[in-house]
C-alpha cells in the first residue's frame, strides 16, 4: 500500500488557470477597470464579499496584445476551494472582448491580512 503524506490531503497551493484565445489582431486594449468589474462578480465561498474587495487580487497586468495576468491569494492557505478559485477568477474575465489570453496564479506572499480589504468590504463585514 502506498504511503500517504499530509500534503496529499491539502489543496494544491501552486494552482493556476491559463487559457489562450485566437485574438491575435491589434484590437483595442483591455482596461484594468474591465478586468476588475469581472473579478467583482466572484464571491468568496465563505464570506459574502467579492474577491477584489477582500483584497485577494494582488496584481493585474495587461500587455499590448491583451494578455491578462492576475496574481491572487486567499485568506487562508488551507481553504478547501483553493484549487478552484483561480479558475473562477479566470472564467469571470474570459468574456471580455479582444482578450488574447488569461493567466491567473495563486500566490502566498505577501500573506493576506484584513488591511488589504476595501472600506466597503470592511463595512459589510463589520471590521474596523
Amino acid at each position: 500500500m502506498e504511503e500517504k503524506h499530509l500534503k496529499d490531503f491539502l489543496p494544491d497551493k501552486n494552482s493556476s488557470y491559463i487559457k489562450n484565445f485566437s485574438n491575435s489582431n491589434k484590437l483595442p486594449k483591455i482596461k484594468e477597470d474591465q478586468v476588475i468589474e469581472c473579478i467583482r462578480t466572484v464571491m468568496d465561498p465563505e464570506i459574502p464579499v467579492n474577491l477584489y474587495d477582500l483584497g485577494l487580487i494582488y496584481e493585474i497586468k495587461i500587455n499590448d496584445n491583451n494578455d491578462v495576468k492576475i496574481k491572487m491569494t486567499l485568506t487562508n492557505p488551507n481553504c478547501p476551494v483553493a484549487g478552484i478559485m483561480p479558475e473562477s477568477v479566470g472564467k469571470s474575465v474570459e468574456n471580455i472582448s479582444n482578450l488574447n489570453s488569461i493567466e491567473v496564479s495563486l500566490v502566498w506572499h505577501p500573506k493576506w491580512h484584513k488591511d488589504l480589504m476595501s472600506e466597503e468590504a470592511k463595512l459589510a463585514l463589520d471590521i474596523f
